[in-house]
């Protein structure tokens, strides 16, 4: 059962293919895109309205390109590649990982319950690995109790 920060470095790592990054660094930066956009996710999240945006995203309402998500993922990964050395091609190569990484991470959630349609139900069944029992994967009872506080705002 994959975590969502493994579900997200999944994404990453396809989308980043075979863009050039020099070697020393390559690790660092998948892993600077990777946090940057479970950073972003967990910061719209906590956000008044942030599980709507969040939704928007995974049901294809939004696209990647023009979500808060994707826009606050490029900010934080900005910072954590700054001191990389990489020159602008490859700036902008690794800045592109983020929105077709999101694009693909958008993919991967769908209808899990079957009523039809995505919801943050559906969202929560993914993150727990597809298993419908609560306290099942990722979502255990530290990250679901955080959730539930925000849901409850």
């Amino acid at each position: 059962m994959a975590s969502i920060a493994e579900l997200i470095a999944k994404q990453v790592a396809s989308a980043a293919g075979n863009i050039d990054i020099p070697s020393a660094v390559k690790n660092q930066v998948l892993n600077g895109v990777s946090e940057s956009i479970l950073g972003s996710l967990t910061q719209t999240a906590a956000q008044a309205g942030g599980i709507d945006v969040i939704k928007a995203l995974v049901t294809g309402k939004q696209s990647a390109a023009s979500s808060p998500i994707t826009a606050l993922a490029g900010k934080l990964l900005a910072g954590k590649i700054s001191g990389l050395g990489l020159n602008s091609a490859q700036n902008a190569s690794v800045a592109g990982l983020v929105p077709a990484a999101v694009g693909l991470l958008s993919k991967v959630i769908k209808d899990q319950d079957g009523d039809g349609d995505v919801d943050l139900n559906d969202i929560l069944i993914t993150l727990k690995g597809g298993n419908k029992s609560a306290g099942a994967g990722i979502l255990g009872a530290a990250a679901k109790s955080i959730l539930t506080g925000i849901l409850k705002k």
